[in-house]
């Protein structure tokens, strides 16, 4: 009778490291960049380097925050509909600047996207609503 309450406990340790691998698979793959992702400083923005002139500005955040403040001339399609909803105003051979209130965020976009086709994409180093001015004249440019 022992032996059979040893041999469940095997099973449920064997089951929690299952688990627990699984979870921590799922954390590194959640925080590992994607390799079409670039991340640009928009110091090297203002200065035409790193972007092309046509790229689009994809603010994934959600509908709330994106009425509060947003990029001028920036679309928004917030993450949870990116998947849905992506070729409303996106080509895979279009250039994205993905602008996201988080770096997570802007991978977990950015891996929706590259399953689509997309390779060009990239997102800003730090607050990009700081730097707002920035990329509507990146914009105005295109």
């Amino acid at each position: 009778m022992n032996h059979c309450g040893n041999n469940k406990e095997k099973i449920i340790m064997s089951i929690l490291y299952l688990l627990l691998a699984l979870i921590i698979i799922w954390a590194l793959r959640q925080a590992w960049p994607v390799n079409s992702l670039s991340y640009v400083d928009v110091h090297r923005v203002r200065q035409g380097i790193e972007i092309p002139a046509t790229v689009k500005l994809v603010d994934i955040r959600d509908a709330v925050e994106y009425q509060k403040d947003n990029v001028r001339g920036s679309m928004n399609i917030s993450l949870g509909r990116l998947p849905y909803v992506w070729n409303k105003g996106l080509s895979p051979e279009d250039s994205v600047l993905i602008l996201a209130d988080n770096p997570c965020k802007s991978n977990k976009a950015a891996r929706i996207l590259h399953k689509r086709g997309f390779r060009n994409m990239y997102s800003i180093n730090g607050d990009f609503l700081l730097n707002k001015t920035t990329l509507s004249e990146l914009i105005a440019k295109g």
